[in-house]
């Protein structure tokens, strides 16, 4: 590669930066460049550990003689430490130093685990980099772009192709740090706001006292016998039964469209909202009908085990709130507010008092459509803090609906 063409590939990767490419399209893009410009580039990977509930990094993979590059997102299990811990960038990590180069012949195949599976194929020199950030630029366990380059050609990577990745990986790696925090960065807003409320907050929603009057259904959920559960399971009994029922419940609300607002304790509050009245009460219920399946086949198999069960309690509402940023100037919640959310909590708890696990409202009822012939009537009540009493509504035992 000569200098123009260095230059030329180096102004590539900046624009794509600036252009906010994702890591997929930005790796691609050089790669297919670098090769166009003589460096004999035949496989790379590029790593960056990121900060998401479930998955520790992402690893994205090009290989010359196919059409895409690949993501493999990885965890935290021992299998995965494993595949880690046999790794050059392993070794880069806990030496400290910044490059490994190994020809690929045979005597070297047992050093590292990748290394067998490279000479195979037919690749002859493999290099091993990684960008580190420093201390204040850490996210997490993202310290550092891990990269590696393997070559086909016969000699192998020239001084020239080394001092050229060596002058354009560095530019690579904080394109690809730059995707990563805008990724890291929608993860985390929609796993503590939730998804509209995260999608919101990331198109500048972020003004205090700013709100949208907009309708919605309410759900109000928690747990039934929790505090006497907490009270007597072991303690390291009680984040694993909160983590399981939370899936059960959060995972059948995301299905039909709802956004989780908060997580109280054991209790869940969510919204399902749209155009059509009817449409978003019976995804509303879909997800009541689901969530209660999900349950039921998490007691069954919580009890296989011999720990400690427990069932939902739910409330549904379908009114008018007030739904943006509330709070201090310190700390701001995005969330919904208004009388509509105080009576579905008020319901949620009536749910007790009548030995229902499913309450509806006479609004929502009346919102349903065909499922309202469902519905049957457990009585008129008054509810606290609510001026006019409430003709609240439970299911048939066997209301089945479809969720697709």
């Amino acid at each position: 590669m000569d200098d123009l063409q260095l230059a030329e590939l180096a102004a590539w990767i900046t624009e794509a930066g600036l252009a906010g490419q994702s890591e997929i399209a930005t790796l691609t893009g050089f790669c297919e460049r670098a090769v166009r410009f003589g460096l004999p580039i035949a496989r790379a990977i590029v790593l960056a550990d990121t900060l998401h509930p479930i998955y520790e990094g992402r690893a994205f993979r090009w290989n010359r003689d196919k059409d895409t590059t690949v993501l493999t997102e990885f965890g935290r299990t021992e299998e995965d430490f494993g595949r880690w811990q046999r790794s050059p960038f392993f070794f880069l990590e806990r030496s400290g130093e910044t490059l490994l180069r190994r020809r690929l012949i045979s005597t070297a195949k047992d050093e590292f685990s990748i290394f067998p599976e490279l000479i195979a194929v037919g690749m002859t020199d493999y290099i091993a980099m990684v960008n580190r950030f420093a201390n204040e630029a850490v996210i997490g366990d993202m310290d550092g772009i891990y990269s590696s380059w393997a070559t086909d050609a016969a000699a192998g990577f020239g001084d020239r192709d080394i001092a050229d990745l060596g002058q354009l990986v560095p530019l690579l790696a904080l394109t690809v740090k730059a995707a990563s925090l805008a990724r890291i960065a929608e993860t985390l807003v929609e796993t503590y706001l939730g998804r509209d409320a995260g999608k919101r907050v990331l198109q500048g929603q972020i003004d205090r006292g700013i709100t949208d009057q907009i309708e919605a259904a309410l759900w109000f959920s928690d747990l039934r016998s929790y505090t006497r559960i907490a009270d007597t399971a072991a303690p390291g009994e009680i984040i694993p039964l909160l983590n399981d029922y939370s899936d059960a419940v959060i995972s059948t609300i995301y299905h039909q469209g709802g956004d989780v607002l908060k997580l109280i304790g054991d209790g869940v509050l969510a919204i399902f909202t749209g155009d059509n009245r009817q449409r978003v009460c019976e995804s509303a219920m879909a997800a009541a009908v689901a969530a209660r399946q999900s349950v039921a086949e998490l007691n069954r198999t919580r009890a296989a085990e011999n720990l400690p069960v427990t069932d939902m309690y739910l409330a549904l509402h379908v009114g008018t709130v007030f739904y943006g940023n509330i709070g201090s100037k310190e700390r701001l919640d995005f969330t919904v507010i208004g009388p509509a959310v105080n009576e579905v909590s008020r319901i949620a708890a009536m749910c007790r008092s009548v030995d229902q696990p499913l309450l509806v409202s006479a609004a929502f009822a009346d919102a349903l459509g065909d499922l309202r012939s469902h519905l049957v009537s457990v009585g008129r009540f008054a509810l606290r803090g609510v001026a006019q009493p409430q003709e609240l509504y439970t299911v048939d035992a066997d209301l089945q609906i479809s969720n697709e």
